[in-house]
């Protein structure tokens, strides 16, 4: 759509996104401006997450207020501007440390006063929950830019509600991409063409008004794709605390390797499924403009993770990793109304679509229905729409198991090889051909762990 900007004289640039506990303390904070320093000549774009479980405290402190104490929510926020303030005094020198923290207090004292107007309801809920829950990623920007200023690096710190432009949907907005592109390649390219590098904030963007709005789950890396899409960048490297994407959860299989290389579509499923490594939607901006995603380890940097690409060869034995979820809840819905007529799965979608609830895995025979739930907020109000197409019935305490590599769908006797592998087990349910990368089967959650061990004793 835009074409490719590269600025005679100046490299494509890099985007390096550093995620929570990449920035979780002092050493952290030194240790990311380190690899930001060891890549200065791939004119390098910082995109920082909030510091760890900071996120979740302005939430929590958002819901006390909400219950009418914001005093109290304001009070569960200082062991974390303390953590600010601590690393401030151990990294900057005084002056830019006595900056910082003039920042910092200017931060409390707007908090404190959002709480209030949560307290109040002076303003729409989720516009004040936006707005509470950006100086996570608005503090940890300004303390890495000049962290990285300490450091020696020509850093500055950028506000990311000045280049991302959204809609008005509160909590998962989403970018108005002709805008963002414009703004992002107006802001971001002067800078690098003066051997600036930009320092900003994931999560966080605005509307055409100005008010702060925030991208949603993966959002930070969300920030880091967009950016990367709009200036056509070398590649996007997501900074976390495991080196790339793993065989399976190193939770449950203690010799989980890393994956060298998956496509984009192995990459998507796995993070759909489970893997937290990456999100969905931070694979789309990178498929769109055939940018690779590397996913790298903060704690060693030296080890080169997993890139992901447009295209990846077949492994050996055709898998490449093994995701789940747990905390399923699995809906049947009889009808003999389905038997040769149209429009009832029509029927059927529009109630999730009503209620805003996303479907993981759907199974259909001619007169049934059978399909996966993570989240069940309205599932009370879901079952009593889906009642009047035919007859439900609900399951809780079940878990997704999917099952990743290219090729999959043409591979012979492979089906066959993983169920034996696991022929003592219940299969609720069986999701497989929809997609030439996935097959994904339901278990009871209780035995999602051997089920997953087994496999990858077999196939790894």
């Amino acid at each position: 759509m835009f074409g490719n900007i590269f600025v005679e004289g100046r490299t494509k640039p890099t985007v390096m996104k550093f995620g929570g506990t990449s920035v979780r303390d002092a050493e952290a904070f030194s240790r990311v401006a380190e690899i930001v320093s060891s890549q200065k000549e791939h004119s390098p774009i910082v995109v920082t997450s909030a510091m760890a479980n900071v996120t979740d405290a302005l939430l929590d402190a958002f819901e006390a207020a909400k219950r009418d104490d914001s005093s109290k929510a304001f009070s569960l926020l200082k062991m974390h501007f303390d953590r600010h303030k601590n690393i401030a005094e151990k990294l900057l020198e005084k002056p830019r440390e006595t900056a910082f923290l003039a920042e910092l207090n200017l931060a409390k004292e707007e908090i404190s006063s959002l709480l209030l107007r949560v307290e109040r309801r002076s303003l729409p809920l989720q516009m004040l929950k936006d707005a509470v829950v950006s100086y996570g990623e608005q503090l940890s920007s300004r303390l890495l830019a000049d962290v990285c200023k300490a450091k020696g690096l020509n850093a500055r710190q950028i506000d990311a509600r000045r280049i991302i432009v959204t809609d008005d949907e509160y909590g998962s907005a989403k970018p108005i991409w002709d805008e963002t592109a414009k703004f992002i390649q107006l802001e971001l390219n002067s800078l690098l063409d003066a051997g600036e590098i930009p320092i900003m904030g994931g999560f966080i963007s605005a509307n055409r008004s100005g008010e702060t709005t925030t991208l949603g789950r993966g959002g930070s890396d969300y920030s880091a794709a967009l950016v990367g899409a709009a200036l056509i960048a070398r590649e996007i490297q997501i900074w976390t605390d495991v080196t790339g994407v793993l065989t399976c959860d190193p939770r449950i299989c203690s010799d989980a390797r890393t994956i060298d290389v998956l496509s984009y579509n192995e990459a998507a499923e796995l993070a759909y499924f489970g893997a937290k490594v990456l999100h969905p939607k931070t694979i789309k901006p990178a498929v769109d403009y055939s940018i690779p995603v590397r996913v790298c380890n903060s704690q060693k940097p030296n080890e080169k993770g997993t890139m992901v690409l447009a295209i990846s060869e077949f492994s050996q034995n055709k898998i490449k990793s093994i995701a789940h979820k747990m905390g399923i809840s699995i809906l049947r819905i009889s009808s003999a109304r389905m038997l040769g007529s149209y429009g009832f799965m029509s029927a059927l979608f529009q109630v999730f679509e009503r209620f805003r609830t996303v479907i993981d895995v759907i199974s259909t025979s001619e007169v049934s229905v059978a399909l996966t739930l993570d989240n069940i907020d309205s599932l009370d109000k879901i079952v009593v729409e889906l009642e009047r197409l035919g007859d439900v019935e609900v399951e809780h305490g079940y878990g997704v198991i999917c099952i990743v590599g290219e090729g999959l769908r043409a591979s012979s006797g492979l089906a066959s090889k993983i169920f034996s592998t696991i022929e003592d087990t219940n299969i609720s349910l069986i999701s497989h051909g929809a997609s030439s990368v996935n097959m994904t089967f339901v278990v009871k959650e209780k035995e999602v762990s051997e089920v997953i061990k087994r496999l990858h004793d077999s196939f790894f």
